[in-house]
């Protein structure tokens, strides 16, 4: 039986994280990737990590900033706990290496003073970053440091099929893995399984996020008991290139913070009719506006342009969007850029605590997969690095001060012997462009009451066709992220349709105002319900 301290799935800035603070500290970690190490989300972040670093900024105020995204549905500790440790990790990944831009009118020894942009939500400038490709700086250099780790065990092209609980007192213990190649699922035992899979934008029909974001960890952890909350937050991220050849490629919003406007086919700006801060408004607002604005003119998309920046300037800055844009005939520092929003960002998941511990011992989550409370019904550009590094340390601490050791007793085989080879796999394809296609339609960036008792009607169909054909034939990788995407749909209807209000991301037309109260919605296995509850009480036992 294969077995290692700690399991962790998922190989991006969270996983990595986890898994090099854990083997610093003498533990054997295996660390699982659907593809190659180098892979996920992370590697496609292109503004930064935030943190207060600027002697004119201050830790109160990216709190506050990240509360009033927020909705008013952050918790402040935990906003509190992980703005403070912002400083320290950027410092952390500066000793492992990570090249971040320095700032050309600072000091320049042997320790330059970074260079810090601005984002939506931002009062400060305050976002570190490696050009416009902060994502990849990071990864590769994480991945690279895995990769040399003795005491590391990276396992690519690996699928977790599900998790394997122990009694009520084991909690997990393990989880099932299928090789991508073989198709062959086996279980491996673990001492601590850390879950660090990223969000489920794969839900929506046109995402930001890499193919892999089908919401594996979510869908795993509610199988095996776990609650889940804030699911209905789904950020649509306002500038995703709108173009037939590059549909899920990000222009991040560091080109707003060095001004950028928002236009329309006129070339006019819309934005001061929505926000005060205009271009800089929060996430929500901006991709609220750009609908509202395709929707009133109909049209496909609005523009973005920075044109009237100086040309070095932009080709020095945003060197891989001039690249991007260059390749597909657009030249940014003379033209606009289409755009169009785009899902983005998990706001909910997994409940978890300042550890990163779920529900059941032995289960961590850390990064999108999780809901911590940092990002409330809205995240705050850069904060999500921030999320995945602190979140990572602090679960690396628990995991090491638990000490728990992986079960001696054998695991269960992966039982296959009730099925067949399908010879039908249509139904596959079909279920996964049907199910993101009315997602976007009914669940998108404005809802309404009938939207979503279609979206739930719909939802139900499809879990049962998928589950009936998942119970009969051999399991493929398409077969288990469809089977976790329409759960997590099924999470995010829930919680959509619990939440009577406006707040943040989730706008409903039949519910234009926000109640007085804020409340998480929280959905149990217990009853399979979305429950709206006080956030004091939300991480309470059900």
């Amino acid at each position: 039986m294969q077995t290692t301290d700690v399991l962790i799935l998922g190989s991006g800035a969270a996983g990595l994280t986890c898994a090099l603070r854990l083997a610093q500290a003498g533990m054997q970690c295996t660390v699982v990737s659907k593809s190659r190490l180098r892979s996920g989300a992370t590697l496609w972040a292109q503004g930064g990590i935030s943190a207060v670093l600027d002697a004119a900024d201050s830790l109160d105020a990216h709190m506050q900033d990240t509360v009033d995204a927020g909705g008013g549905l952050c918790d402040p500790d935990m906003v509190r706990h992980i703005v403070a440790r912002g400083p320290a990790c950027i410092e952390w990944l500066v000793e492992r290496g990570v090249q971040f831009t320095a700032d050309p009118e600072g000091p320049q020894g042997s320790e330059p003073r970074l260079h810090l942009t601005r984002e939506g939500g931002h009062s400060f400038r305050r976002i570190v970053h490696a050009a416009d490709a902060t994502g990849a700086a990071v990864e590769s250099t994480l991945a690279e440091l895995v990769a040399a780790e003795p005491r590391i065990t990276v396992r690519e092209h690996a699928f977790a099929v599900d998790l394997i609980r122990g009694n009520r007192a084991e909690g997990v213990i393990g989880a099932y893995l299928m090789d991508v190649n073989s198709h062959e699922v086996f279980p491996i035992a673990a001492g601590a399984v850390v879950l660090a899979t990223g969000g489920a934008n794969m839900v929506y029909l046109y995402s930001s996020n890499p193919h892999g974001a089908s919401g594996d960890g979510i869908a795993m952890a509610w199988r095996a008991g776990c609650r889940v909350a804030n699911m209905e937050f789904m950020q649509f991220h306002p500038t995703c290139l709108y173009h037939p050849s590059a549909r899920s490629f990000l222009i991040t919003e560091a080109l707003r913070g060095e001004g950028a406007h928002l236009t329309l086919p006129d070339g006019s700006r819309f934005m001061a009719r929505f926000d005060a801060r205009e271009e800089l408004a929060p996430r929500d607002v901006v991709a609220r506006a750009i609908d509202h604005e395709m929707k009133r003119l109909g049209i496909d998309h609005v523009w973005l342009d920075i044109s009237h920046r100086d040309a070095d300037f932009i080709r020095s800055h945003f060197p891989s969007i001039h690249a991007r844009c260059a390749e597909l005939g657009i030249d940014i520092t003379r033209q606009p850029i289409p755009v169009v929003p785009a899902a983005h960002y998990t706001c909910g998941g997994v409940l978890t605590d300042v550890h990163g511990h779920t529900d059941l011992d032995g289960l961590y989550a850390i990064g999108e997969v999780a809901c911590t409370g940092l990002h409330g019904a809205n995240r705050m550009a850069s904060n999500s690095l921030l999320e995945c590094l602190v979140m990572a340390e602090g679960a690396a601490n628990d995991i090491q001060r638990r000490a728990r050791q992986a079960t001696t007793q054998p695991l269960p085989d992966w039982d296959a012997s009730r099925v067949t080879d399908s010879d039908e796999d249509v139904v596959i394809s079909h279920n996964w462009q049907e199910l993101r296609r009315f997602m976007w339609d009914y669940v998108g960036i404005v809802r309404t009451d009938k939207r979503l008792s279609r979206a739930a009607n719909r939802v139900a169909l499809l879990q049962r066709e998928i589950e009936e054909f998942y119970g009969n034939f051999h399991i493929s990788p398409d077969l288990i992220e469809l089977r976790n995407l329409v759960t997590v749909a099924d999470l995010i209807v829930r919680s959509a349709i619990a939440r009577d209000e406006s707040r943040g991301l989730h706008f409903t037309i039949n519910h234009p105002q926000q109640h007085s109260e804020a409340q998480w919605s929280i959905v149990s296995p217990v009853d399979g319900r979305a429950h709206l509850r006080p956030i004091a009480a939300s991480r309470m036992a059900s």
